[in-house]
């Protein structure tokens, strides 16, 4: 849940000072609120730290004060996240796509300032004697989701050696043991190639039924779907390679997104252990029936490493790599409280009445509430502005049309009153 600063209330103040008899007023508008921003970083792979931290609060702005002092702005908050993370609102809308170093987005925009008493001076209104309210922030909850971005993934089953390759081929020192799921969040590591540096991502396990999530496998196969090829590693030790090839590539089919369709380089790791010799000739001549390239290497002493090395590099360049876009929602222009929308003709949106189960009066109208959620009903003013506001858009002819009389409750925003017909103030 990310929820942004409130906006600093406006000030309700009048110059005071020796010799100075008509001051007017001087009353200054409150901050704006701190944002909460994303912003995608380059050293950071995955969402761990969001585990336990779920909250995150941006600063509130300084409220206005006299002598034309205006509020301080609420510190923004930026929330650092891995390159590939997606952002989704509550219904599962795509709200940013961070992809980029540097790439931001503002989760929660903070609320605007209040206005003082004197933005409302003018010729007829001198001396006015109210001021805003400041906007809250808004809030909302969040869905991050994390597509790592990568050139190069290592698929395959469980402790087929994938860590070790990653750790031949680009110098990474991931975990490294001798049991099945000894990888449980991706590693990356860097091959660097004259000028081009190549990213390579050890992907977890997969095992038959990871596109039904059996063993975490949606949250392993997401991470392959920005690689551009792929190295699919096969134990030579085990007794079906061919079946256990076939399980992987089904899985990839199952989930979608094309990742049967990537390029892959089959790779059948542990050639130093002894009894892989059959298995070895079993998956190069079905990869060369098939015209698909294969590899056999030793992890472990590095045979057969630079042969891959330059295969992965040829791949990767004849592959080259999308221009990363963001794809961000488009943010709500903000609106002035006297700047109601008006219809063709010049007459404002109307308003809608809706009565509720409890037989008080809801009025709709999105500006209305915003306009009276900034109006501050202590100040000396306060209803007048608030009468003239409720004239100018004929609230209570809606009132009657629907049936409310006076005496009855009515809502708006989180404002609650009585309705006293023909009270308004001209």
């Amino acid at each position: 849940m990310v929820r942004a600063g409130r906006g600093g209330n406006g000030a309700l103040s009048f110059r005071r000072e020796k010799f100075v008899p008509k001051g007017g007023p001087d009353g200054a508008d409150g901050g704006t609120g701190g944002s909460v921003i994303l912003e995608a970083v380059g050293g950071v792979v995955t969402l761990a730290d969001f585990e336990y931290n779920r909250r995150f609060q941006a600063g509130h702005a300084g409220h206005g004060a006299g002598a034309m002092k205006t509020g301080a702005n609420g510190a923004d908050l930026k929330v650092l996240v891995p390159c590939g993370t997606l952002v989704r609102d509550e219904s599962g809308r795509v709200l940013a796509d961070l992809v980029e170093p540097g790439q931001t987005f503002v989760a929660a925009r903070g609320g605007r300032g209040g206005k003082g008493n004197a933005h409302f001076a003018n010729s007829v209104r001198r001396t006015p004697r109210f001021a805003e309210k400041g906007d809250p922030g808004e809030e909302r909850t969040l869905t991050l989701e994390l597509k790592l971005i990568a050139d190069v993934g290592l698929v395959g089953f469980p402790n087929a050696g994938k860590s070790s390759i990653l750790a031949a081929i680009s110098g990474a020192k991931p975990r490294i043991a001798g049991y099945p799921f000894t990888t449980l969040s991706p590693n990356l590591g860097v091959l660097a190639v004259d000028d081009q540096q190549i990213v390579v991502a050890d992907v977890p396990g997969l095992i038959e039924g990871a596109h039904e999530n059996k063993g975490l496998g949606l949250q392993f196969l997401r991470h392959i779907e920005r690689t551009r090829v792929l190295l699919h590693v096969v134990d030579l030790s085990e007794e079906d390679v061919l079946k256990n090839l076939e399980v992987v590539e089904a899985e990839f089919r199952a989930y979608g997104a094309d990742l049967d369709g990537r390029p892959c380089i089959v790779v059948g790791n542990k050639t130093d252990l002894s009894g892989t010799e059959e298995n070895a000739r079993v998956l190069k001549r079905e990869m060369e029936r098939l015209g698909r390239p294969c590899l056999l290497v030793s992890a472990l002493r590095g045979d057969g490493i630079p042969e891959l090395i330059r295969e992965v590099v040829a791949l990767v360049r004849a592959h080259p790599r999308p221009v990363g876009r963001t794809t961000l929602a488009e943010a709500p222009e903000v609106q002035d409280v006297q700047e109601l929308p008006r219809r063709r003709g010049g007459a404002p949106e109307p308003v809608e009445v809706r009565r509720l189960s409890d037989g008080r009066f809801r009025v709709d109208h999105a500006n209305l509430e915003r306009a009276v959620g900034r109006i501050n009903f202590e100040h000396e003013d306060a209803m007048l502005k608030f009468s003239r506001l409720l004239k100018r858009l004929s609230v209570e002819e809606a009132l009657e049309a629907a049936g409310a009389h006076e005496g009855d409750r009515v809502l708006i925003g989180d404002a609650e009153f009585d309705f006293q017909p023909e009270r308004i103030m001209e």
